[in-house]
């Protein structure tokens, strides 16, 4: 099984909804939101500063194209961050979990 972490910005408000509604859905096993971010980044010409929270997702494979779909679905920019990387190596117990969580059926999609 290969696993993913993601890495999403989100209002501090909007990045709670939508990781829980991830972690309902079974598309993540687990959703890490961390307050405090703040963001200096480049849009329509313009350096743009904001407090956000980061999102720390951690999935499978085989789930991320549907969670990048409901990522997109449920945030609020335009072009919300969405960054996946694999995972190489961990706790097997731990990497278990997350497949067994995605879905409840090994992290496959419905």
């Amino acid at each position: 099984m290969d696993y993913v972490l993601v890495n999403v910005t989100a209002p501090e408000d909007q990045g709670i909804r939508i990781g829980r509604v991830l972690v309902e859905e079974g598309l993540a096993a687990c959703v890490n939101v961390v307050r405090g971010i703040r963001s200096i980044y480049r849009w329509k010409g313009n350096v743009e500063e904001d407090e956000e929270a980061l999102l720390i997702i951690k999935t499978t494979r085989p789930a991320l194209d549907r969670l990048v779909r409901r990522v997109k679905e449920l945030h609020p920019y335009e072009v919300p961050e969405i960054i996946a990387m694999p995972i190489i190596a961990g706790n097997e117990d731990y990497l278990r979990w997350i497949e067994e969580s995605v879905y409840g059926k090994g992290g496959a999609e419905q």
